[in-house]
């Protein structure tokens, strides 16, 4: 009996964790904002932050699951249709599956920057992918494909085809903004991690 009172504890705790990250990235999200060098249509943000963090403190599948919150809470003032936040759950999903899994193997703070950077490259790499195949394709039908790329272009000549512009724009700007995350989460995790895991 006090062994299921502890299970059930811990799954509180964590559910309750899971809804205050999801919270927070949630927030994070509304924060977007454009940089220098991009389309101004590709928005930086740091909402994959929490979910990182709870990949960490509480195993990857918490991670997707604030992945999932705070795109589900975004569809409340969508600019896309719900498309945008789709590839946003998928990339999320792909960056802190990665990570959480590699530091359940290697629950060390190298295991943690292995696999945040993995997760990082990884989400770089899918976010190619739900680009060319998934994203793209559906704004296509709301704007000529040549209107997008000449933002592209405007930036740079060079990218004269989708794919050019997603691996010259998309992919390392995706990058950036993963490695960002790991940067700011092994800076802040070993502070706040004990809160996360404290019983309750």
């Amino acid at each position: 009996m006090p062994q299921n009172n502890e299970k059930k504890k811990s799954s509180v705790r964590n559910l309750t964790v899971t809804a205050m990250l999801s919270a927070v990235a949630t927030v994070l999200m509304f924060l977007s904002f454009s940089v220098p060098l991009v389309p101004s249509f590709l928005k930086m943000d740091l909402s994959e932050l929490p979910a990182l963090i709870g990949s960490f403190a509480l195993g990857p599948w918490y991670g997707v699951a604030v992945c999932l919150i705070k795109n589900l809470l975004n569809l409340f003032r969508t600019t896309t249709g719900g498309i945008g936040e789709l590839s946003n759950f998928l990339l999320g999903s792909a960056f802190v599956l990665t990570a959480g899994s590699v530091y359940q193997v290697n629950h060390s703070k190298a295991g943690a920057i292995r696999g945040a950077t993995l997760g990082a490259v990884t989400m770089a790499l899918v976010s190619f992918l739900t680009n060319y195949f998934l994203v793209y394709p559906v704004y296509f039908n709301f704007m000529p494909e040549e209107t997008i790329l000449n933002m592209y272009q405007v930036i740079l000549p060079a990218a004269d085809t989708l794919s050019k512009a997603l691996l010259i724009f998309n992919v390392p700007f995706t990058l950036v903004k993963g490695l960002l995350s790991v940067a700011i989460c092994l800076l802040v995790y070993k502070r706040i991690s004990p809160l996360l895991k404290k019983k309750i």
